[in-house]
This record gives structure tokens, C-alpha cells and sequence, in this order.
């Protein structure tokens, strides 16, 4: 099987696995429920980690596990753990899987620089035209309407993220806007996003393989009901089930190395709109 194809299988099982698992959600005993919301949130370890250390980190037995999996018509949980396990590897390869998926593109030789910056420009152009395509506006007029009417925003995001809202701090810094980055220093991000309050609006970032604590975060600040506005990619997304508003933003690839054109597009969007209706407002 090609890697390509290899790649796509590892999607339409893990995406057919979200959606059966969606349509018999409410049908699910409480404790299987409690299995399907860490599963969801934590796709991640349901890869790498034992049958036990998963139990442990839902909150369950490890025979809850069994049932979890059989419920959802695998053999058990090793067979569901496959799934997982072949999304992470398909999905997102290493570095070094990535150099060498570019050199097989012809990124290679003299030409070497040439032949990236035109590939990563086109994937920019890509999604920059998908987001053109699928935004809903009234989504981002809703967004704004939140953050402009917000005491504080909490921002939150890692890893290849961070720089999303480092940029929204600074840009809502300049216009006048009362912003919070959770930096996660010393690993205090949890205690970080507590300071957010009903009246604040908590602005999460993640896309996949989406970062655990940004969604734990995430969830947290939705149970104590804070706005929670979510930058995501897609439906699928465990963001989307813990916020009051997700807006969709995918970004093409070129040799598995992701554009950011279309979330900074998104998030220039936004702080430059909330400022506006602040500044309205006032």
C-alpha cells in the first residue's frame, strides 16, 4: 500500500470511527460515555498509552475499556487502539519522514530553494482559497461581537500554534484591547486560564494532532461557563464539542509541512474587527 493511500485509509477509519461513535453516543451507559469524551479529547494517548494508563487517565476500569470498544463493534481495545495508533502515524509524520517525502517531490539539487518556496506558497494559496470558500461570516461577526464585548480575552494555543496567539496578544495589545496569552510557563497553563471569568472570553487554538492540554483547558473554561471561541479544523475537532463558537480554518500541506497562511488570515481578521466594534462601542 502506497503512502498515500496508506494515509487516507488511517483518515476514513478514524473519521468512521467519530462518526459511528456520534450516532450512538446517547445510547452509551455513563461510563462509556466518560471513555467517548477522553477518546475524542485525548486521540493521542489513546495511541501511544497502555490499556491500563488510558483506564486510569478516563477515569475508568480497564474492562470499561473492553466494553467501550465492543460497544463501537471492534473485537476489543487493541483492535480499536489500531485505529488511533495508524492515524497518528499516517496522519503526521516525523521530520524526517517529511525531508524525505520532499526530496521524492524533487525539492532537491540545485533547484532545491526554487522548488520550495514554490510549493509552500501554493499550499498558502490553497488555504487561503479554501478558507475564502467555506468561512461563514456571520460566524466571524458573531466571534467579534464576543471578543469585542469581552472584559478580558484568554488566549490559549501550543506548539505550532503558539505563534497564532502570541500574534493575537500583540495585535490586541496595540489596538487597545485587554488581552491574557497563557504561555504554559513552568507548565501552570491550567492555573493560567483560571483568571477567566463569565464576562472574559477564552479564545482556544488547536488543530490536529491537537494538543491535549489546550483542549483540557478548553473544556475546563466551557463547564465554568466562560465564552469559549475555538479556531479549529473541523467538526471533528475536540474543541468544537467544548466551546460556544468554533470557526473552521484547514490548511494545505506541501510534504506534510502545514501552511499557517489561513489561521493568521483568520486571526488578523479578528483582532482587527473586534478593535473596530470596541472602538464602535465606546
Amino acid at each position: 500500500m502506497s503512502p498515500a493511500l496508506s494515509r487516507e485509509h488511517a483518515r476514513s477509519a478514524y473519521e468512521g470511527f467519530v462518526t459511528r461513535l456520534r450516532d450512538r453516543a446517547e445510547a452509551l451507559p455513563k461510563r462509556l460515555r466518560q471513555v467517548a469524551d477522553f477518546a475524542l479529547s485525548h486521540p493521542d494517548d489513546m495511541a501511544l498509552l497502555t490499556a491500563a494508563q488510558v483506564a486510569q487517565r478516563a477515569g475508568v476500569q480497564a474492562s470499561t475499556l473492553v466494553r467501550f470498544a465492543q460497544a463501537l463493534d471492534f473485537s476489543g481495545f487493541s483492535e480499536l487502539q489500531q485505529v488511533f495508533r495508524a492515524r497518528l502515524r499516517q496522519q503526521f509524520p516525523d521530520y524526517r519522514e517529511r525531508i524525505e517525502s520532499l526530496r521524492g517531490e524533487g525539492a532537491a539539487g540545485p533547484d532545491m530553494a526554487r522548488v520550495l518556496l514554490e510549493g509552500f506558497v501554493a499550499a498558502s494559496r490553497n488555504s487561503l482559497a479554501q478558507l475564502e470558500a467555506s468561512v461563514i461570516h456571520t460566524d466571524i461577526d458573531r466571534a467579534t461581537d464576543l471578543l469585542a464585548g469581552a472584559q478580558s480575552i484568554v488566549l490559549v494555543g501550543a506548539r505550532r500554534m503558539f505563534p497564532v496567539v502570541s500574534y493575537l496578544a500583540y495585535a490586541f495589545g496595540k489596538l487597545g484591547i485587554r488581552a491574557v496569552l497563557v504561555d504554559q510557563i513552568a507548565g501552570l497553563g491550567a492555573e493560567q486560564a483560571f483568571v477567566a471569568r463569565a464576562d472574559d472570553v477564552l479564545l482556544a487554538v488547536s488543530c490536529a494532532p491537537y494538543t491535549p492540554e489546550i483542549i483540557d483547558i478548553a473544556a475546563d473554561a466551557h463547564r465554568r461557563g466562560v465564552p469559549v471561541i475555538a479556531l479549529t479544523d473541523g467538526p471533528l475537532s475536540p474543541l468544537a464539542r467544548n466551546c460556544l463558537l468554533w470557526l473552521e480554518v484547514q490548511e494545505a500541506d506541501y510534504g506534510a509541512f502545514r501552511s499557517m497562511a489561513a489561521t493568521f488570515a483568520l486571526a488578523m481578521t479578528l483582532a482587527v474587527a473586534t478593535a473596530e466594534k470596541a472602538q464602535a462601542d465606546d
